[in-house]
C-alpha cells in the first residue's frame, strides 16, 4: 500500500469537542502534500478576489501545528527499523480471539501514537536548528554583504581620485607640450632672426666697405679738386702772359668750383644721411682734414703741376666721368642704405617681440614645472593611499574568504539538517497515513475568500477568525454570529491569504495516488459566490491562478512522463458532465450545439441515455458519455475550455455568473510496468459542486428558481447520504439523486476522498457559511471503507495498450 503525505497525528481523546450532536472530533484526519500545477478561469466576484490574493509576491502561509497528546512521550528514541517491524507488525492472536486482537490493536496503536509523537518532538527540534541555522546564515551574509559593499565603495573612491589625477597629469601633458612645441618654435624663429641679423650685419658691412671706398675716392677727387685750385691761383700769380688761356682756365676753374660746390652740396647731403651710421661721421672729418692736409701738399705742389696743365684736362674730363659715375652710386647706395634702416628697424621690432615672448614662455614653463611638481606629489600621494587601499582589500578579501568558507560549512550542515529533516517528515508521514487509512473517514479542507470591495465587513465587522492556539493553528477557524462564536476545526483551513499554489501543495500527494492504483475524488462544496469553481479551475491566461483541476491534470502528465524510465507506461481517458436539473449532460459532446434551449434535457435532442452504474470492483461508468483519449496536458487544457463554455450558468443576487449544475471530471489512468508486469488502474474525479443558498437569498424565479430547487434538492440528498453513513445506518439513500448515486463509490466505498468547503466572509452570508461548516464537520467525521489500491501482475501473454 503506498504511503500517503499525512502531515498532522490524530487527535488525542484530551482534546476532543462536540458540535451539537455531532460525533467528536478524534476521529477526523487530514492530508498534506508539496506539488504544483496549472488553472482555468473561476466566476463572478469571487474571481476577482482570488487575483488579488494570487498577485501578491510574499504570501504568508499558515503554520501547521499538530495536536499533542495531554500526557508527556516517553524518552524512548525509535529507530529506522523498530519503526519498519512497527508498521509490519501483525497480529499473533488466534483467529477467534477476538479479545486479544482488540488488545493487540490497542497496544499497537498506542505505540502507533507514541512513535507519532516522537517524530513530532524531532520535528520541532529540527525546526528550531533549522531557523537557527537560517540566522546565523542570514547574518553571515548580511555581514558578507556589508564588507562587499564597504569595500566597492572605497574601490569607487579611489578609482574616482586616480580618475581625477589621470584627467590633470593628461590636461597637464597636453599643455606642457603644446607649450613645449611652441617655446621650439619661437627658438627657431629666433635662430631665423638671428640669422637673418647676421645676414643683414654682413650685408651692412659690405654697404660699409663699399661707402668707404666711395669717400675715398670722393677725397681723392677733392684732393685733385684742391691741386687744381693750388695750381690755377699759382697760375695766376706766374702765368700772365697768358691770360687769354687763363681766362679759358678761370672759367674752367669757376666751373670745376661750381662742380667742387655741388660735390660738397652732395657731401653734405650724404654726411647727413650717414649721420645716423654710428662712427662713420668721426671718420668722413678725419678723412676731411687729411684731405685738407693734402690740400696743403697740393698747393706746395701746384708749381710742378704747371707743366702737366695740358695733361690735366684730359684727366680732369675723366675726372668728371669718375664724379658723375660715383655720384651715382652713391644715390643707390643712399636707397640701399634707407631700406636697410627700414628692414633693420622692423627686425628690431620682431626681435623684441619675439624675446618678450620667449620670456612668457619661459615663465609659463616654469610655472608649469611647479605645478608638474605639485602633481607629482599628489600622484605620489594617491599611490601611497592606493597600495593601503590593495592592503585594506586584500584583509577585506581574506574575511571575506574566511566568512564565504564559514557560511559554506552552514549552507552544508544546513543542507544536512534538511535532508534529515525530509526523511524524517517523510517517515512521518507513512505513519500518519496509516493511522489516518485504519480511521477511513473523509477529509475535509476548508477555504475563505478574500473580502469583495463590496462586502459589509468594513460596516459589520469580521465575522471570521482564526484560533492561535497550538493545537487549532492552521486547522481552526471560529466563525461569529450575532456575537456568538462557533469554533470548528478540520483537517486544514486555507485563510484568505492562501494562493492557488498553497492550496494544491496540500493535495498534490492524494492526486499521486491515481497514478499509484487508487480511486481519488475531491470535489468542492459551499454557497454560491464562495471561491469553489475558482479553486477547482481557476484562470487559464494567469499561470498563477490555475485551479487544482489544471494543476494536477499538469502534475499527472509530468510524473506519468518521468516514470517512463522505470518502465511505466500510462494510457489516459477524460470525461466530463454536469448534473443540471436532475439531468446528465455531456459537456464533452458535439450535437450539444443543437440544443437552444437549455432546459430540456440533452437526452431528448441526441437520443442517448446516460445512465449511472457501478461494477464490483466499486468503478463507475456512465453509459453513452462522451471519452476521450488524451496523452498531453494540451489536449486537456482544450477539453477544459470546451467544458467550461458549455456549462451551465446564471445570474443571482448571490453572483453574476453563478455555477447552475453539478460539474464532474473523471480521469481514468492505466498503468502497466514492462520489466515488473505489474498493472494498476487510477482513477481520479474532481467536482465542482453548484452553488447552495436558500431561496430568499438567491431572488431566483422561473427558470433560475427550479435550478437553485434542484440544487438544494441534490446537496440535500447528499447531506442524507452522509448523515446516514455517520450514523452507521444500514440502509444510505444514494439514489435519492443523481449526484449520490455518481458518488456513491467515493462516500460508501474505497476512495481517497477529500471535500473543499467554501467559506464567503461576507458578514451578510453567516447563515450560509455557518450551513456550510456544520455539513462540513459531519462530512469530516463519516468513516467509510479503506482505500484499496487496484493493482495486478499482468500475464506473461497479454499486454496493455499504451497512448
Amino acid at each position: 500500500m503506498a504511503s500517503r503525505n499525512q502531515n498532522r497525528p490524530p487527535r488525542s481523546p484530551s482534546t476532543r469537542k462536540e458540535i451539537g450532536d455531532e460525533n467528536p472530533l478524534d476521529k477526523r484526519r487530514r492530508v498534506g502534500a508539496v506539488g504544483r500545477g496549472v488553472g482555468l478561469t473561476g466566476t463572478g466576484r469571487t474571481r476577482q478576489a482570488f487575483a488579488v490574493v494570487n498577485n501578491r509576491q510574499d504570501v504568508t502561509t499558515a503554520s501547521n501545528a499538530d495536536a499533542g497528546n495531554a500526557e508527556e512521550c516517553p524518552n524512548h528514541e525509535f529507530t529506522k527499523e523498530e519503526v519498519e517491524a512497527l508498521l509490519n507488525e501483525k497480529p499473533k492472536a488466534k483467529k477467534f480471539d477476538l479479545r486479544a486482537k482488540y488488545e493487540h490493536a490497542a497496544d499497537h496503536n498506542k505505540r502507533l501514537k507514541l512513535c507519532v509523537k516522537w517524530f513530532q518532538q524531532c520535528d520541532e527540534s529540527h525546526v528550531l536548528d533549522k531557523e537557527k541555522l537560517k540566522n546565523s546564515l542570514e547574518s553571515a551574509e548580511k555581514k558578507c554583504m556589508d564588507t562587499e559593499l564597504e569595500k566597492k565603495k572605497k574601490e569607487e573612491e579611489l578609482n574616482a581620485v586616480i580618475s581625477q589625477l589621470s584627467d590633470n597629469n593628461a590636461s597637464l601633458q597636453e599643455k606642457l607640450s603644446k607649450e613645449v612645441s611652441e617655446k621650439l618654435d619661437a627658438i627657431d624663429r629666433h635662430r631665423n632672426e638671428n640669422e637673418a641679423r647676421v645676414a643683414a650685419e654682413k650685408s651692412v658691412a659690405s654697404l660699409t666697405e663699399e661707402l668707404e671706398k666711395a669717400q675715398q675716392d670722393i677725397a681723392a677727387a677733392n684732393e685733385r679738386a684742391a691741386s687744381l685750385d693750388n695750381t690755377h691761383k699759382r697760375l695766376q700769380e706766374y702765368i700772365l702772359s697768358l691770360q687769354q688761356y687763363n681766362s679759358k682756365l678761370i672759367t674752367d676753374l669757376e666751373a670745376v668750383r661750381e662742380s667742387l660746390k655741388r660735390v660738397e652740396k652732395e657731401k653734405l647731403t650724404i654726411v647727413e644721411n650717414l649721420s645716423t651710421l654710428r662712427g662713420h661721421c668721426s671718420s668722413l672729418q678725419e678723412q676731411l682734414t687729411l684731405s685738407r692736409a693734402s690740400q696743403d701738399d697740393a698747393v706746395n705742389q701746384k708749381e710742378t703741376l704747371v707743366n702737366e696743365v695740358k695733361c690735366l684736362r684730359g684727366e680732369l674730363q675723366q675726372v668728371r666721368d669718375d664724379r658723375d659715375r660715383q655720384v651715382s652710386q652713391v644715390q643707390a647706395l643712399s636707397a640701399e642704405i634707407v631700406k636697410f634702416k627700414e628692414s633693420t628697424g622692423k627686425s628690431f621690432a620682431e626681435l623684441d617681440n619675439l624675446t618678450m615672448k620667449s620670456k612668457s614662455l619661459e615663465e609659463t614653463c616654469s610655472s608649469q614645472r611647479e605645478q608638474m611638481r605639485i602633481l607629482e606629489l599628489q600622484l605620489a600621494a594617491a599611490n601611497e593611499k592606493l597600495k593601503m587601499a590593495d592592503l585594506s582589500a586584500s584583509e577585506t578579501r581574506m574575511e571575506y574568504l574566511e566568512q564565504k568558507s564559514t557560511m559554506q560549512e552552514l549552507q552544508d550542515r544546513l543542507a544536512d539538517m534538511e535532508h534529515k529533516l525530509i526523511e524524517g517528515e517523510n517517515l512521518r508521514k507513512k505513519l500518519h497515513n496509516t493511522i489516518l487509512e485504519l480511521k477511513g473517514n473523509i477529509r475535509v479542507f476548508c477555504r475563505v475568500r478574500p473580502l469583495l470591495p463590496d462586502d459589509g465587513a468594513a460596516t459589520e465587522g469580521a465575522v471570521v477568525s482564526y484560533p492561535t492556539s497550538t493545537e487549532s493553528l492552521g486547522r481552526g477557524i471560529d466563525l461569529i454570529q450575532s456575537g456568538q462564536k462557533y469554533p470548528f476545526t478540520f483537517d486544514k483551513v486555507f485563510n484568505h491569504e492562501a494562493s492557488q499554489r498553497d492550496v494544491f501543495v496540500e493535495i498534490s500527494q492524494l492526486v499521486q495516488s491515481a497514478l499509484d492504483g487508487y480511486k481519488v475524488c475531491i470535489f468542492a462544496y459551499g454557497q454560491t459566490g464562495s471561491g469553489k469553481t475558482y479553486t477547482m479551475m481557476g484562470r487559464p491566461e494567469a499561470p498563477e491562478q490555475k485551479g487544482l483541476i489544471p494543476r494536477s491534470l499538469e502534475q499527472i502528465f509530468q510524473i506519468s512522463q518521468s516514470l517512463q524510465a522505470q518502465g511505466w507506461k500510462y494510457k489516459m481517458q477524460a470525461s466530463m458532465l454536469e448534473i443540471y436539473n436532475e439531468t446528465i449532460r455531456d459537456l464533452l459532446s458535439t450535437n450539444r450545439s443543437i440544443c437552444s434551449d437549455p432546459t430540456r434535457p440533452e437526452s431528448a435532442v441526441s437520443g442517448k441515455q446516460y445512465t449511472i452504474k457501478h461494477d464490483a470492483n466499486g468503478n463507475t461508468h456512465v453509459s453513452d458519455l462522451t471519452i476521450v483519449d488524451v496523452s498531453s496536458i494540451a489536449e486537456i487544457s482544450s477539453l477544459l475550455r470546451q467544458a467550461a463554455q458549455s456549462r451551465s450558468v446564471g445570474r443571482t443576487h448571490m453572483n453574476e455568473q453563478s455555477s447552475r449544475s453539478h460539474m464532474v471530471f473523471t480521469l481514468r489512468i492505466s498503468g502497466v510496468n514492462e520489466g515488473t508486469e505489474q498493472q494498476v488502474q487510477g482513477v481520479l474525479n474532481l467536482i465542482d459542486l453548484a452553488g447552495s443558498e436558500r431561496l430568499s437569498r438567491s431572488g431566483a424565479t422561473g427558470d433560475r428558481l427550479k435550478e437553485t430547487q434542484a440544487i438544494n434538492k441534490s446537496l440535500s440528498s447528499l447531506s442524507d447520504v452522509i448523515f446516514a453513513l455517520a450514523k452507521k445506518e444500514d440502509h444510505v439513500p444514494f439514489r435519492n439523486s443523481k449526484l449520490t448515486y455518481l458518488l456513491q463509490p467515493c462516500l460508501g466505498g474505497d476512495s481517497k476522498t477529500l471535500m473543499f468547503v467554501n467559506v464567503s466572509p461576507d458578514p451578510s452570508s453567516v447563515g450560509e457559511s455557518l450551513c456550510s461548516l456544520r455539513f462540513a464537520a459531519r462530512v469530516n467525521a463519516c468513516e467509510i471503507g479503506v482505500p484499496r489500491r487496484q493493482m495486478t501482475l499482468r500475464p506473461a501473454d497479454s499486454r496493455l495498450s499504451c497512448g
